[in-house]
């Protein structure tokens, strides 16, 4: 069973890692596509740190996952619990001080709380709204000459 379940926690470190690398190519790509639309680099800029921030802190929790589950499922001890902890709070750090670098402000000071997922979806919608405002802005794409 404990076979199992480190196999369940080595998926999960996995998929956090997946999430910070396919985070940091859509981040790219994001902001890629702003400068492409000239909307300046600062624009370009936020994009992109906005986007690799939500990124790592999408990763970040599902790494938290990742190691409860191995400590959960480990033999108990006192050392594994302390070790436990210990990450814990330094990735806990690292998101607030992420988060609060993303957002300005102090995660328990906002109205609503956001993920990293939520985030990354925020830039994506944001980036498809600019891409089409672009798109109507060129004006009406011409006909299809394979269409009758």
């Amino acid at each position: 069973m404990e076979a199992v379940f480190t196999a369940v926690a080595v998926g999960f470190e996995a998929v956090g890692a997946a999430a910070m690398i396919v985070g940091f190519v859509i981040a790219l790509v994001l902001g890629g596509r702003s400068l492409a639309r000239h909307e300046g680099g600062q624009t370009a800029f936020t994009t992109l740190r906005t986007t690799l921030g939500g990124a790592i802190l999408l990763g970040l929790e599902v790494l938290v996952a990742a190691d409860l589950i191995r400590t959960i499922t480990s033999k108990p001890s006192l050392e594994d619990a302390a070790i436990l902890g210990l990450i814990v709070l330094i990735r806990t750090i690292l998101s607030i001080s992420i988060q609060i670098e993303i957002e300005g402000t102090l995660p328990w000071r906002r109205a609503l709380l956001r993920s990293g997922g939520q985030m990354i979806g925020d830039a994506v919608a944001k980036d498809r709204a600019a891409q089409q405002a672009a798109g109507a802005a060129r004006g009406p794409a011409p006909p299809d000459p394979r269409t009758p």
